[in-house]
């Protein structure tokens, strides 16, 4: 029996919905789902019992979850949501309040945020409530007050954060909820995923398998206009983990996943604060703390921050290059140009630290002209792996509203954010290109990068080397050639 059922739900076969960029990734990516773990901690030390289900991960379609909600009979269900894959997490909700009636149901996550009164009103209805933004704190006051007495429209309008269907089908939006400011006070996630996933499901190429992944902060204090996750979940402002809290959590983690191999920090930007990153580094030596992790960061690093990152064990960033072009730069916000990233990418070369570069083509004012110089800048950059993809653009970004007001969306409907068999689409356009003609751009980028005898002989080697390096390339590049080979598609 569980009172609160809590799951990602059922979609495409390995669909990573937690992601930044939901989909079937090329490389077999599956994210942890960070966000529902968090609360589920947060449920569970509150006294709940909880049945947490990542249905993709684990393989389950929507009739074999649908029997577990009737085992559990929980009284609330909470679903994720991604924008790909809405249509499908509706419906979920739909047969669950079929399968179980007086089952309440509550959509969470970055489209639900950014669309919540579409969610509310769809047609295969089935959806009570939306949690918006940082959930944790209105899913439990939402949970005590169905324990409590009857979800009546009146007592569902004190639940700061929920926008639900009032008197008469209205929707109703209450004021939203102050983001978390002590993260100190949410429980570990790391017991959860012991308790309720198998860790052996998730991949990310950033980190050697077995791995897991842990936050130490909420927010991005940068304004890049795509980036979905401060937009619609975490904001604008960097809220921060204390540095003994995390490393609490990683030495849990090294004690009770054995054959852990590395952490990937799943932070908006671990790098963000400079002089905490160089304290957390040095906590780590000084505790003796010895595991691999990687993170997302900034090319704005010195070169004796980096050296101390790796000092402390840290393998491989993820970066965000974007473009070499300035205009396309100024557009997104970025706040960074490509000088000091190349001085970056030569810094972390030296400190021995990997690096994965993120590109993006499609951005208004790109051209064919343009893309081509950013694919020679990445090839000139040399990070040890690389992504090229048309920009993403979410409802609940800048970018979105921009691509929109300008008519550069060239989707029909949400599922048109992914291919038929579930990888990136291209659903903009600019002023001078086409979806194909940026999916054409996307594939010779990879091909361009990947299909270079260095870059072949350099991954050989460093698999014959490394036991975590040949399980992570294996990994990776068991399903990524497939569609490097074919190409077409993003």
């Amino acid at each position: 029996m569980a009172d609160i059922l809590v799951l990602n739900p059922p979609f495409l076969p390995k669909f990573s919905r937690p992601q930044r960029s939901p989909a079937v990734t090329k490389s077999g990516t599956l994210y942890f789902p960070l966000f529902l773990a968090q609360l589920v901690a947060v449920l569970e030390a509150d006294g709940y019992a909880v049945d947490f289900c990542d249905a993709p991960a684990a393989g389950l379609d929507l009739p074999a979850v649908v029997a577990r909600a009737v085992a559990g009979k929980p009284f609330l269900a909470v679903l994720d949501t991604s924008t790909p894959s809405i249509d499908a997490d509706i419906a979920a909700a739909a047969a669950l309040t079929k399968a179980l009636p007086g089952l309440f149901t509550v959509l969470v996550g970055p489209h639900a945020t950014a669309r919540a009164g579409e969610v509310l009103t769809a047609k295969s209805g089935g959806v009570l409530a939306v949690a918006r933004r940082e959930y944790e704190a209105t899913v439990l006051e939402l949970a005590r007050l169905l324990g409590s007495g009857p979800a009546t429209a009146k007592r569902l309008a004190t639940v700061a954060g929920l926008s639900f269907l009032g008197e008469g089908g209205a929707v109703v939006h209450n004021p939203d909820r102050p983001y978390i400011e002590d993260l100190d006070a949410l429980p570990p996630v790391a017991p959860v995923y012991a308790r309720h996933l198998d860790i052996r499901h998730y991949f990310n190429p950033n980190a050697k398998p077995p791995m897991v992944t842990l936050a130490t902060s909420r927010g991005c204090p940068y304004r890049c206009s795509f980036c979905l996750h401060p937009q619609t979940l975490t904001g604008r402002a960097a809220r921060y983990r204390s540095i003994n809290k995390v490393l609490d959590e990683v030495a849990w983690c090294l004690d009770n996943f054995p054959g852990l191999r590395s952490i990937f920090f799943e932070d908006d930007t671990l790098t963000a604060d400079k002089a905490r990153c160089r304290e957390f580094c040095a906590a780590i030596i000084r505790r003796g703390l010895s595991f691999d992790w990687s993170a997302n960061a900034r090319a704005d690093l010195d070169a004796d921050l980096l050296a101390l990152m790796r000092r402390a064990g840290c393998r491989q960033v993820c970066t965000g290059f974007e473009s070499a072009d300035p205009a396309a730069l100024s557009s997104m916000k970025k706040g960074i140009g490509t000088e000091r990233m190349r001085r970056f990418r030569a810094d972390a070369a030296k400190a021995g630290i990997k690096v994965h570069g993120c590109f993006i083509f499609g951005f208004p004012g790109d051209t064919r002209e343009s893309i081509l110089a950013t694919i020679d800048f990445a090839l000139s950059l040399n990070p040890d792996t690389a992504q090229f993809y048309p920009v993403m653009v979410y409802p609940g970004t800048e970018a979105y509203d921009e691509y929109k007001e300008r008519g550069f969306i060239a989707a029909g409907r949400w599922r048109d954010w992914l291919t038929p068999d579930g990888l990136h689409g291209c659903v903009v356009r600019n002023e001078h290109l086409f979806p194909p003609e940026i999916v054409r751009l996307c594939d010779l980028a990879r091909r361009r990068f990947y299909l270079r005898p260095k870059f072949l002989a350099r991954r050989a080697a460093m698999a014959l080397v490394s036991p975590g390096e040949m399980a992570r390339t294996v990994r990776a590049g068991r399903v990524f050639l497939k569609h490097l080979v074919r190409g077409s598609r993003v």
